[in-house]
């Protein structure tokens, strides 16, 4: 099985490629990132405890649907997966995706790993899925991910005003976006 999964790579970005989610990525340290509070702090998982269980169906409902794309992040030197990328809800009448990730290997954050998937995932979307926009959103205080959004050619889209709850107070939704002639 492993012969068909997708792998994005590049040789212009080194350190990490990108390759399609399969159960066997279903594993206990995948659960563990879901649930760790400095990990998950901005990502809709945090509401429900994750097990290998909801981890796995979710891998699942993600491979059968044809407008959800799932990634692992993973170090070229070693094959370490150390996050995952999504592209999803694709949709396809108006050409147009969303990019959702997270690093979980809190040992890679700040390194530019982030920004170098999001360049690969949008190869990916532009070019083989033929998109013409590309769309990610970040709550206003995770400045990290709209930086490594940034960092890989977005640009700023707009601000829902007082999108989120954190912590018992609202926060902004910071929207990026990249378009196919950009």
């Amino acid at each position: 099985m492993a012969s068909t999964l997708l792998k994005l790579v590049d040789e212009t970005i080194p350190d990490i490629y990108l390759q399609q989610i399969t159960k066997d990525d279903a594993t206990e340290q995948y659960v563990n990132w879901l649930n760790d509070p400095m990990v998950n702090r901005y990502l809709e998982t945090r509401f429900m405890v994750q097990t290998l269980t909801s981890v796995s169906a979710f891998i699942d409902n993600i491979n059968v649907n044809p407008n959800e794309h799932l990634f692992t992040i993973r170090l070229s030197a070693t094959g370490q997966h150390i996050g995952n990328i999504k592209l999803g809800a694709v949709n396809g009448h108006h050409g147009y995706g969303d990019i959702s990730l997270f690093i979980g290997e809190k040992s890679c954050w700040g390194k530019g790993y982030a920004s170098q998937a999001i360049k690969l995932i949008s190869q990916y979307g532009l070019k083989q899925l033929g998109l013409r926009k590309l769309c990610a959103g970040a709550y206003e205080p995770n400045i990290g991910s709209t930086n490594a959004f940034l960092k890989a050619g977005f640009i700023h889209d707009g601000v829902l005003k007082a999108h989120y709850l954190v912590d018992g107070s609202t926060c902004d939704r910071v929207q990026v976006c990249l378009f196919s002639e950009d």
